[in-house]
């Protein structure tokens, strides 16, 4: 889809202007205040423009998965995982294998993150491992997989690392001009006082009440469209959009919030990872489109194409999303067969797997002792346990850590 890896790019650049823009009236008011020349104010604020934008480049989404709480895995670690990655690598086209990530996290979500498909990464919460079944953990990794392909990953790690920093930027220069103003140490003459510096405070109060609304705009800016596209690919790489449709509705029925998210990296997850509390998730989101529209555009498709999903999509919507470059080679895809179904019996056992699996992993990843007692149990000990002993709590047995 060559028109939305443009589009992107082009709304990367728009950002990066954008929130260049914000830095120099920051500058410039700060500028005058502190220094009495706007002059200087606006060399810094383009200086930490310029510093800020390299680092969003090549440390964003080293920062996103560092907030998220995301820990690097490998093949031998969970080798499900990987191997549904690795499929949909192959099914999409891309060239390197993304990094995989886990977040432990009882919440169901996922994202992506990177500068380009060469330097990607997509992670998963550990519930989303526990809770999905092979066709609907395939369904929200191509989904990922797509926005990696897609470019999106960029706009996103711009968005969050730049976000942010505008935000704590103006919350710290709003509070100093705030308590300078109070404490009357303007630095600028007294002919230049008084009025002047109640422009500057007002300012300054202006900027911190904006500083929130930003952010909501900067989400509407984002194009929700790049969330339909993303379903359409996974249709295509998977050919079982059931899959994601079914994934997409654990997500929204799941009313446990995800910790590590905050406002400036919601937009990257699969869904929006804020719940009303005692609530499931809303349609009603900005970072995102309504999950149930989703859910129904994908089963409506009579196919995996492309051409399918821009059919089933105009059935719910009554418009088209896909780029007519794209439609214009794209004809109809039959769909896959659903994986083998088991049994109530084989399916209890089989979540239990995928539970034991992921706990296994998460007690690895967090170098947890395991100790296992005369009587069969498994203890796992913490790597901050001082204790030469710990007490078996089946049998009652004093295990020695070692």
């Amino acid at each position: 889809m060559w028109e939305q890896i443009r589009s992107n790019r082009i709304r990367s650049a728009v950002l990066v202007a954008a929130m260049g823009a914000l830095l120099l009236l920051l500058g410039y008011f700060l500028g005058m205040y502190f220094f009495n020349d706007p002059i200087a104010g606006l060399v810094i604020a383009v200086v930490v423009w310029a510093v800020m934008n390299l680092f969003a480049y090549f440390q964003g989404s080293s920062i996103l998965l560092a907030v998220s709480g995301a820990r690097k895995i490998t093949r031998d670690d969970h080798p499900r995982l990987y191997n549904i990655v690795e499929e949909m690598k192959i099914a999409s086209g891309l060239e390197r294998m993304p990094d995989i990530y886990i977040i432990d996290d009882p919440a169901l979500n996922a994202f992506a993150t990177g500068r380009s498909p060469d330097k990607a990464a997509v992670a998963v919460t550990s519930g989303l491992l526990q809770r999905l079944s092979r066709d609907e953990l395939q369904g929200v990794i191509g989904h990922e997989m797509a926005h990696i392909k897609n470019r999106d990953v960029l706009l996103m790690s711009l968005a969050g690392v730049i976000l942010g920093t505008v935000v704590i930027l103006a919350w710290y220069a709003t509070r100093v001009l705030f308590f300078s103003g109070m404490s009357g140490g303007s630095r600028r003459n007294s002919r230049e006082g008084g009025g002047g510096q109640l422009i500057i405070l007002a300012v300054g109060i202006v900027l911190m009440i904006l500083a929130p609304i930003a952010a909501q705009l900067l989400y509407f800016a984002i194009s929700r469209k790049r969330e339909y596209l993303a379903d359409a690919s996974s249709a295509l790489y998977t050919r079982y959009p059931e899959g994601l449709a079914s994934a997409l509705g654990k997500l929204a029925a799941s009313t446990t919030q995800l910790r590590s998210a905050n406002q400036a990296t919601a937009p990257m997850y699969t869904i929006n990872p804020f719940r009303e509390k005692g609530r499931a998730a809303s349609d009603l989101t900005s970072t995102h489109p309504p999950i149930s529209e989703r859910i129904r555009i994908l089963r409506a498709m009579a196919g995996a194409s492309a051409a399918d999903y821009e059919q089933a999509y105009q059935q719910v919507k009554g418009r088209g999303i896909v780029p007519a470059s794209v439609l214009a080679g794209a004809g109809s895809l039959a769909l896959r067969a659903a994986s083998p179904e088991v049994g109530p019996v084989e399916a209890g056992e089989e979540r239990i797997r995928r539970t034991r699996d992921t706990s296994e992993l998460l007690w690895r990843l967090g170098n947890y002792k395991t100790i296992i007692c005369d009587c069969g149990t498994r203890l796992r000990v913490p790597p901050t346990y001082d204790e030469p002993v710990v007490r078996c709590p089946h049998c009652g047995r004093m295990n020695r850590v070692d």
